[in-house]
């Protein structure tokens, strides 16, 4: 096949190996691509699973799985919302921040050598 260098080939080839890179390693520490993406989103600043939605444009189902199975992990918890008790707050534990901080290293040095 020859060479290509249209925006678009270049694009799926990086994705593919970038995910082919990075889901072993969020893997490693107990996580699937989508609950780093919402650690990530919940350590920088908190937010409720209907916002989760939103911002992440996913189906709802499929991010009250991500939240179970972090919450399951002990990376994150569901706190009610004292200004709207049918609310919950979602909150990364102190397990959270270090499964985020040592999967965000991981990933830096998977994404330096792509």
């Amino acid at each position: 096949m020859p060479e290509r260098e249209d925006l678009h080939w270049l694009a799926l080839q990086l994705y593919r190996r970038l995910g082919g890179a990075e889901l072993p390693a969020v893997r490693r520490h107990g996580l699937s691509l989508w609950g780093y993406e919402v650690l990530v989103r919940l350590c920088a600043a908190g937010a409720s699973q209907v916002e989760l939605v939103a911002e992440l444009d996913l189906d709802k189902s499929k991010v009250m799985r991500v939240v179970d199975e972090l919450e399951d992990g002990g990376l994150v918890e569901r706190r009610a919302d004292p200004a709207d008790r049918r609310r919950h707050a979602l909150v990364v534990t102190a397990a959270g921040r270090r499964a985020r901080d040592a999967v965000a290293a991981e990933l830096a040095g998977i994404e330096r050598g792509l």
